[in-house]
């Protein structure tokens, strides 16, 4: 079994969408034996945004060599989405979305005739059968019955994202208020927690 681990956050140790990421990866890890983790740091190892550079060298133009290593690393991580069995996303809410550097990698592995297909009823998803968790973090509160949760474009966004890539098994792993204080973080925290360990039980 092949588990991707993904991280976007650009807090570092200080990152609650890492920490519940981490705590979600340890959670499989403890009841397969055999669980292969494939890590992706997008802070530290970002991938380039979409360009019309990117979209020409598809079309078979020439590029140049930041460009090549660039597009080397977008196909790596199509190819190790395509492979894994569990995707943990660890994803911050930042200013009502998710980060860009997600964005981005979102973008790379959403490519017709690999992850997704078009058909006359629109598009069909090609990556069923995955598990998707997402480690979601937000600093107020923005969950469904909330005041606040028109202004969600960070969970409603992912989830439609990946279901047009087919993947229907999707987990919201959430702590959000963790902004508010110093013992709501920590109660979102504990709380988030709990559901990672009920969700490999």
């Amino acid at each position: 079994m092949k588990l991707l681990h993904i991280d976007s956050s650009i807090l570092g140790q200080g990152s609650v969408s890492r920490d519940l990421s981490a705590d979600v990866v340890a959670s499989f890890r403890s009841r397969h034996a055999d669980l292969a983790v494939t890590r992706l740091d997008l802070a530290a190892t970002p991938i380039g945004h979409l360009t019309a550079a990117h979209l020409d060298a598809a079309q078979g133009a020439s590029v140049d060599e930041a460009l090549k290593s660039d597009l080397a690393l977008g196909q790596l991580a199509l190819e190790e989405f395509l492979a894994a069995d569990i995707v943990v996303i660890g994803a911050p809410m930042y200013n009502l979305g998710i980060p860009s550097q997600l964005k981005a990698w979102i973008d790379r592995i959403s490519v017709a005739g690999k992850t997704f297909s078009y058909s006359e009823h629109g598009p069909v998803g090609l990556c069923g059968g995955k598990k998707l968790v997402i480690a979601s973090s937000r600093g107020g509160i923005y969950s469904e019955g909330s005041p606040a949760a028109l202004y969600d474009h960070q969970e409603t966004y992912l989830k439609v994202a990946f279901s047009l890539l087919g993947i229907t098994d999707i987990t919201f792993i959430r702590a959000e208020g963790v902004a508010m204080s110093p013992e709501a973080r920590s109660v979102a925290i504990a709380s988030a927690k709990n559901e990672s360990a009920a969700l490999t039980a």
